[in-house]
């Protein structure tokens, strides 16, 4: 694992103001985990997500009302041992400081962005991440389609003639990767048309969607070595005001891109016990319709490893249906991402391969969020 660098000067403050505000706020293309106390204060501030019908390109762009939001897109580069996993996720979150304060300690929307690559055949893993006050120049979150950009790093969406493009790209030190990311394939809404419940609460929801399988392109560079390679990659746009229910303190998310052409989405929420307090899945086809092939599914550890940072993560993890059984191996197993210099905490982001026996499913990404400290908003 490569630890972050130190942000530059200009970058800091923002980072110190995230770090007061933020603290805890996590990466997962959920939402974010807050304790009890802090739900009464930002209730009445943030309007309530609610049952509607999705609006495209409209609904691509970022929602600056609401609480939280992210787009967050994985994927493998390559196959077999040589295959190299990536992800670059932006985040945008609505303090509650009023918009025309000027103060730079008072900033209204912050926005953060994490990226990463994964070298299978090396075990190498690198990632950096970044945070700052949204302006109108070198930080953006378009409102009319997806168009991010932190700097030089960038995600945005190109409509063309019968398919969508999403150019990216990130860059550090020691690494970099652009890509293009493009699909054919009508929006996957989750849960009902795109109302996504995280909670038997109904205020316990979120407005989400997926656009998967993608086709992509890369060109990526670490140390001397540079690449241009083709793979699959997974979209995830997620936005909320609400929190999720007492008691969770963390999640675990997979996204997994069958090789049959169809995806498998699958989360749960998980208690101090590494309970599942509420769960969901969500299988398709290759056409994206919803499959009956995946019913219930229940996580539970075949593994554990313990990272630089001293937290033990259940990797690898099996999957139960039924009498199934199936495996989600990673890649590498340093897959830990150091983020207190941004969004806060530790968290395990990695490419998995979904197995039974010997037989390869499909490829994605798992994340597994509060195992070392309970998340906190």
């Amino acid at each position: 694992m490569k630890n972050m660098t130190q942000p530059p000067a200009n970058r800091r403050l923002a980072i110190q103001t995230a770090a007061m505000m933020v603290a805890g706020l996590s990466t997962w293309p959920a939402q974010a985990v807050a304790t009890a106390a802090a739900s009464a204060a930002g209730a009445s501030f943030y309007p309530p997500i609610k049952p509607r019908h999705l609006n495209f390109p409209k609904d691509y762009g970022a929602h600056p009302d609401y609480r939280t939001e992210w787009w967050y897109l994985t994927g493998w580069l390559g196959e077999g041992p040589s295959a190299i996993g990536f992800q670059l996720t932006f985040f945008r979150s609505r303090t509650q400081h009023a918009p025309e304060n000027p103060s730079r300690l008072a900033p209204s929307q912050l926005l953060f962005a994490h990226a990463a690559i994964a070298v299978g055949q090396e075990n190498v893993f690198m990632h950096a991440n970044r945070a700052g006050r949204l302006n109108e120049s070198s930080l953006h979150a378009g409102t009319s389609d997806t168009d991010l950009r932190f700097e030089d790093w960038y995600l945005r969406r190109i409509q063309g003639k019968g398919s969508e493009t999403y150019e990216g790209r990130f860059s550090d030190k020691d690494f970099s990767l652009s890509f293009e990311a493009s699909t054919d394939q009508k929006v996957i809404l989750r849960g009902r048309d795109g109302f996504s419940q995280k909670g038997p609460g109904p205020d316990q929801a979120s407005h989400y969607y997926s656009r998967a399988p993608l086709r992509v392109n890369g060109h990526v560079q670490w140390g001397k070595q540079k690449k241009s390679l083709q793979g699959q990659a997974w979209l995830d746009h997620e936005w909320s005001s609400q929190l999720l229910m007492p008691g969770a303190v963390g999640w675990d998310w997979l996204g997994i891109n069958l090789l049959d052409g169809g995806t498998l989405m699958a989360f749960r929420i998980r208690n101090k016990q590494s309970e599942s307090i509420y769960a969901h899945v969500d299988a398709r086809d290759r056409e994206g319709q919803p499959t009956k092939n995946w019913g219930s599914l229940r996580w539970q550890a075949s593994g554990s490893w313990r990272s630089k940072s001293l937290i033990d993560y259940p990797v690898p993890m099996d999957l139960v249906i039924g009498a199934e059984l199936y495996r989600l191996v990673p890649l590498m197993m340093a897959q830990e991402v150091d983020a207190r210099a941004s969004t806060g905490g530790f968290y395990w982001e990695g490419a998995v391969s979904l197995m039974q026996g010997e037989r390869l499913l499909g490829r994605g990404f798992l994340e597994l969020t509060g195992y070392g400290a309970p998340l906190r908003l």
